[in-house]
Formats: structure tokens, sequence, C-alpha cells
């Protein structure tokens, strides 16, 4: 129970990677607010956590809405007391060259990865800084935070920008013994990557198998996907650090494919 009691806010909670940290925090202790664009999966992935035995609620949140993220925090703070710990996970991926990609799509990748860190984040501290309790804020970024592939100049980009986020958020919210960090993972065999493969491998002219072995997890040192799970337990330690000795990092989770 590493996180008994703390209050976690987690965006692009209902599925994949953030649905895995959120019923992870849960079985640690935490009280966990489930903030997806869907109510309805939101519900539905606070609903198991509660019937296991958890804590959770659900919060309909567009993270591109400064209105939508400023009230579902509230809602966080009347249901829960407060705000401990920020999940900033929600993301969306669209590949393709730079040539071809719209003006509209390189924009909406940016304001919900990037637009959508700032506005959590603002949220989250003002509660945190109000509470006196110290807080983490965890990004959710890629080893594309530190590397780069060919068809995904937007998410290269924003996934880039959380690093200096979390820096500047690091500096700022010391006084307040707020930490903010970057889990950076490798490819996380999600619905979201899913989707990638054939998308990638139609761009590519090659099959869906070499996409997986020889773009996916071409870099790794042991052909393996990350799961979800590894980086739930990530996110755990970095939430459960005592101290702001840990903070203004990234922590890569990709099976060897970048290191640093």
């Amino acid at each position: 129970m590493q996180l008994k009691d703390k209050v976690a806010v987690i965006t692009g909670a209902a599925s994949g990677i953030g649905k895995e940290i959120a019923c992870e925090y849960a079985r640690q202790g935490a009280k966990v607010v489930i903030a997806d664009l869907a109510l309805d999966a939101a519900g539905a992935t606070a609903g198991e956590i509660n019937q296991a035995g958890g804590k959770a609620i659900p919060v309909a949140m567009d993270v591109t809405s400064e209105a939508q993220v400023d009230d579902g925090v509230a809602a966080a703070v009347e249901a829960f007391g407060g705000v401990d710990i920020l999940i900033s996970n929600a993301g969306i991926q669209i590949i393709a060259p730079v040539v071809e990609l719209s003006f509209a799509h390189w924009k909406k990748m940016l304001a919900i990865q990037l637009d959508g860190a700032f506005l959590t984040t603002r949220a989250c501290m003002r509660e945190m800084i109000k509470g006196g309790r110290g807080g983490s804020v965890i990004y959710m970024g890629s080893v594309h935070s530190h590397e780069a592939s060919p068809l995904k100049s937007a998410y290269v980009t924003a996934k880039h920008g959380l690093l200096g986020l979390a820096r500047v958020v690091a500096k700022e919210g010391a006084k307040d013994r707020i930490r903010a960090n970057v889990i950076c993972p490798g490819y996380v065999r999600t619905p979201l990557v899913d989707k990638q493969i054939p998308e990638q491998a139609a761009q590519l002219k090659i099959s869906e198998a070499d996409v997986v072995r020889n773009v996916m997890l071409r870099e790794t040192i042991d052909g393996e996907f990350t799961t979800t799970q590894d980086v739930a337990q990530t996110a755990v330690w970095l939430a459960a650090f005592p101290t702001t000795a840990l903070s203004g990092q990234s922590i890569l989770v990709s099976h060897g494919w970048h290191m640093q």
C-alpha cells in the first residue's frame, strides 16, 4: 500500500496504460479519479475498481478544454479532499509524413499532448499547493521524447515538449515539495499501437510483421514489447518516492531501446 490515501487524477484512464495505472494505484491504496473523454468508459473503469474494493470516481474530461479540466479537478477535490498525484496520460497518434500531415492534425496532436499536460498540471498544482502536502506530477512521454521516427513529426515534437514542461514544473514546484517526472515507455501493445501497425505497413510498404520486428522492436535488447504493468509499476515508484531528490527526470521503460 505504497500510495495509501493519496488522491490521483489520471487522464486517459479508461483504457490502455492509463487504466493499468489506475488499477495498480487503487491496489496500492490510492483514491483514483478516472478522467477520460468518454464518461461511460471512465465509469466502467471506476466501477471495476470499486467492485474490487478500491476507491474511484469517473469524470468526463477533454484535456484540451480549460473548463472541463478545471471542473474535473474540482470534482476530485470535492470527492476526495485534495490532489496528491497527477498522471498526464491522455494522448493520440496520427501517422503521416510531414509533407502530408494536415495543419489540423498537427494542432490536434499538440493540443491533446501539450495543452492537456499544461492545463491539468496547472489545475492540480494549484490544489497541491493549497493542500500543503506536496505532490507528484507524472507525464506519459515516450522513447520518442528522446528519439525520432519517420511519420511522427507531431508526436515526437509533443513528447519532446513534455521533458521541458516537467523540468520547469520540477523547478517551480520544489518549494512546495511538488515533483515532476516523465515516464518514457517503448512500444506498449495497446489499441493505440495496434492501430499503428497496419498504418505504418501501408506507409512504409512492408508487412505488418516487419513493422513489429524491424520498426517497433528493432532497437530493443530482447525484441519484447513494454507492458502496461511495466509502466504502472514505474508510475507507482515515482509517485511514492519520498523526496524531491527525484524530480525533473525522464525514466525510460523500453527494453533498452534508448539508454541514457
